[in-house]
């Protein structure tokens, strides 16, 4: 994918702007506080657009909807950059101007899922009752739409604002002429049927950055709200390892030797992230986690697996690409097989990762049984490494694990994605019984074997301390904390 090279220009904001910007919540948000942070010279990149009148549905006294709410870019596509020199550090956020970069307000990004406090929703039930206001965070990465017939046909940028707690860079972005929505539909309003004014106000702050005045950064819409008819609703989509589209397959015969052609100057580069979601199973015996190996490098990770006669296993073989994308070789780099575990039913390839529990002196005490992957991109964990993936559902360098009578498969680690996978199932946790209290390391390791080609293999590892006390059927685990991350409390039970 192309990117365009502009000269960062960082710009900061006076402490007015910062005094307006009033995290975690809007004190106000008035013509008064908007106009006390300095005015932006370049031209304002969106327009906010609202519907006159939007009906929608309750469902249970839940109204799932982004109110018909939008961004439009104008003149140039509204992209932001937002990166953390490491886990100790906040998260910079900078629109990517036509003049240069400037800096959002300090606090703009928590984490990865979009700009805190983007809009405040004043709403207001006809003839008075009720009242409420309540702010929202904006992911730009939603569904977007051209609303121009001389706009780009396509957009670049990406369809989600994906959540990995060790996540390092995103882009968010709205192509010219397109229109996104300012509110994402995974956090519902609580309204009753009725009729509403509502009044949707941009943060004074980001009004500021991006030279909107007061009227611009305001729309107003009367709400309708009926009662559904019946059913349980819609509700937030969940996400899975699932891939849209089938990407195009390779060859069905293998290469005819263990290596070809030349290993492009752009390779992956495999890394390790922290271990996270680290807890004891209910049966206070064994040690669960999630683990993370992601792609740093500026080319995709490619393996095809070609079937061998009469077996259910392949060969895998490791392919490359130069920086334009065309393919230059291959090597052999190991092997697949067919797993017939109803949870799994495709095809794996082997030593991707390993998972062990070390001791203190770094020898290993217990070795997880997961060696064997469906390489898949579920996280976005850095899209502003070079030739990063924005998009990884829409191209032919995607995944397919196959099925039983499948000759071929292709499995891919896109630049800047990383694969999850939660260790839960028995043998894939590490099994504490006999394994005395005390300090141990959940080690993550991409490429054990060093099998796959990449551009370095010094950052393969990741550690993890944790403190394992109680008995037998009671062990708790304690973990400290990894810089200013905070993880979530939800059990991530998921993976091939």
């Amino acid at each position: 994918m192309t990117r365009r090279t502009r000269r960062s220009v960082a710009r900061t904001l006076t402490l007015a702007a910062a005094a307006a910007f009033a995290l975690p919540a809007l004190a106000s948000v008035s013509a008064d506080a908007e106009t006390s942070a300095p005015a932006v010279t370049a031209a304002a990149p969106f327009s906010l657009w609202a519907p006159a009148k939007m009906t929608v549905y309750a469902y249970g006294n839940q109204v799932w909807s982004d109110l018909g709410l939008r961004m439009i870019a104008e003149d140039a596509p509204l992209e932001l950059w937002s990166t953390r020199s490491s886990y100790d550090d906040p998260i910079q956020t900078v629109w990517r101007s036509g003049t240069g970069d400037v800096t959002l307000p300090e606090g703009s990004m928590k984490d990865f899922g979009g700009l805190r406090n983007f809009v405040q929703l004043s709403i207001e039930k006809v003839g008075g009752g009720f009242s409420k206001t309540t702010t929202r965070t904006a992911c730009l990465n939603t569904y977007s739409e051209r609303v121009r017939p001389d706009a780009p046909a396509r957009s670049p940028y990406p369809r989600s604002c994906y959540y990995n707690p060790y996540s390092l860079g995103s882009v968010q972005g709205v192509q010219t002429g397109w229109a996104a929505p300012v509110l994402t539909q995974d956090r519902p309003l609580r309204l009753q049927p009725g009729r509403y004014d509502v009044t949707a106000t941009i943060n004074p702050a980001y009004a500021a950055v991006f030279g909107l005045t007061p009227t611009d950064a305001t729309r107003e819409l009367r709400l309708i709200v009926k009662k559904d008819g019946g059913g349980s609703g819609p509700g937030p989509v969940p996400v899975g390892r699932g891939h849209s589209g089938r990407p195009v397959q390779p060859a069905a015969h293998e290469p005819a030797s263990a290596a070809g052609g030349l290993v492009a100057d752009t390779k992956p580069d495999l890394r390790a992230l922290p271990a996270w979601g680290i807890r004891v199973a209910n049966n206070g015996n064994y040690l669960q986690f999630s683990a993370t190996v992601w792609n740093a490098g500026d080319s995709p990770l490619v393996v095809d697996g070609f079937r061998r006669a009469g077996e259910d296993e392949m060969d895998a073989y490791q392919y490359f690409f130069d920086a334009d994308g065309n393919q230059t070789g291959y090597q052999l780099v190991g092997s697949m097989h067919w797993d017939p575990k109803p949870t799994h039913l495709h095809w794996h390839f082997e030593d991707f990762a390993t998972y062990t529990l070390l001791n203190a002196d770094m020898t290993e005490v217990v070795k997880s049984h997961k060696e064997a992957f469906c390489l898949a991109p579920t996280d976005a964990v850095d899209q502003t490494v070079p030739n990063a993936a924005w998009n990884v559902d829409n191209s032919d360098l995607t995944t397919a694990c196959g099925d039983y009578g499948s000759l071929s498969v292709r499995e891919v680690l896109a630049s800047g994605w990383g694969d999850t996978y939660a260790q839960f199932r028995a043998g894939q946790s590490f099994n504490l019984k006999g394994l005395a209290n005390g300090d141990y390391y959940v080690a993550v390791n991409a490429n054990p074997l060093d099998r796959l080609v990449e551009s370095s293999t010094a950052n393969n590892q990741s550690l993890r301390k944790v403190h394992i006390s109680g008995t037998e059927g009671h062990r708790k685990v304690t973990v400290d904390q990894v810089g200013v991350i905070i993880e979530p409390t939800w059990n991530f039970e998921g993976g091939f």
